[in-house]
């Protein structure tokens, strides 16, 4: 009994001094087990998902374009059925809300007479990387982060944007830009107080900086907008890149006592061209997004200037 007892204990201490989250699951994905890294990931405590289904949404994993897996492939339920183990690059939702990238492994677990019994997963935070963490420290240190939001500031943003059109101008590198508004966030404020419009604001700001590449940028703009700087060779890159974006948003939600918000967003983004100045290109990618408000909200326009 004391020797069990011990190995559990080594089991559980090498368990929660891991990096990665690592749960298991029984044949009906019932939550068995839940490590404090699954725990630092993703916000929730061990307390409140053993026992739970996975299949309930507790983590209401998605793939880049938007396509629900924990109610349908969910790569664990599959690992169960063929007893195969799988790699999947998925977005996990937040506790706190927001859109968080994660590489996922799911591998079967058998009994001593060979039969599944269950399955376990373990992900890694993608958005965690040592140029990110470098980015923060340079941006808390030079005061061009966004306190609320914890993106870069306009200030930064306009630095930036300077320094892409040097690299443009000197060595033909191309990029784009994607500007972002909240759809209908005045009724948010209006419904739920500013508190709640700024839990929002800083949700989808961490979806955004989740989703992107760590040679990406992102920035908040000014109010409910952010700007979005991109490395494209062509607009169909823009505007795929640009719609994974909105479908992420279109896919978080934050629930407060009584209510889940979910908002969406209207993106605009133009390529760089030779005549561009720094304002030229904000402003077409703002009219475009304007044309997305118009067109309906939660769209994207990329401004097509080639077929001009």
């Amino acid at each position: 009994m004391d020797g069990h007892l011990l190995n559990h204990s080594m089991f559980e201490t090498l368990m929660d001094n891991l990096q990665e989250g690592v749960y298991f699951v029984d044949t009906e994905r019932n939550i068995q087990y839940w490590n404090k890294g699954a725990e630092r990931i993703t916000g929730y405590s061990r307390a409140e998902v053993l026992g739970r289904c996975c299949a309930s949404n507790i983590l209401n994993h998605i793939n880049q374009e938007g396509v629900q897996l924990c109610t349908g492939d969910c790569p664990l339920k599959l690992s169960i059925q063929d007893g195969q183990p799988r790699r999947s690059e998925v977005y996990l939702r937040h506790k706190e809300g927001h859109r968080l990238p994660v590489v996922v492994w799911t591998s079967p677990i058998w009994n001593e007479e060979g039969v599944i019994v269950g399955a376990l997963e373990s992900f890694t935070d993608m958005a965690v990387n040592l140029v990110a963490f470098e980015r923060i420290a340079e941006l808390e240190a030079q005061a061009l982060m966004c306190p609320l939001t914890l993106v870069a500031n306009r200030r930064y943003a306009d630095r930036f944007l300077e320094e892409k059109f040097s690299e443009w101008e000197r060595y033909q590198r191309s990029f784009g830009v994607a500007f972002v508004d909240v759809d209908h966030f005045k009724k948010v404020n209006d419904r739920f107080g500013h508190a709640t419009g700024d839990v929002v604001l800083k949700m989808i700001a961490q979806t955004l900086k989740g989703a992107l590449r760590s040679f990406d940028f992102v920035a908040r703009w000014g109010g409910e907008e952010f700007l979005i700087v991109l490395p494209a060779q062509n607009l169909e890159e823009l505007a795929k890149t640009a719609d994974r974006l909105r479908i992420l948003v279109l896919n978080t939600s934050r629930q407060t006592s009584n209510d889940r918000i979910q908002v969406t967003i209207s993106v605009g983004a133009a390529l760089v061209r030779d005549d561009d100045t720094v304002s030229t290109l904000i402003s077409r990618a703002d009219n475009c997004m304007y044309h997305s408000k118009d067109a309906g909200r939660n769209l994207v326009t990329v401004d097509d200037f080639e077929d001009r």
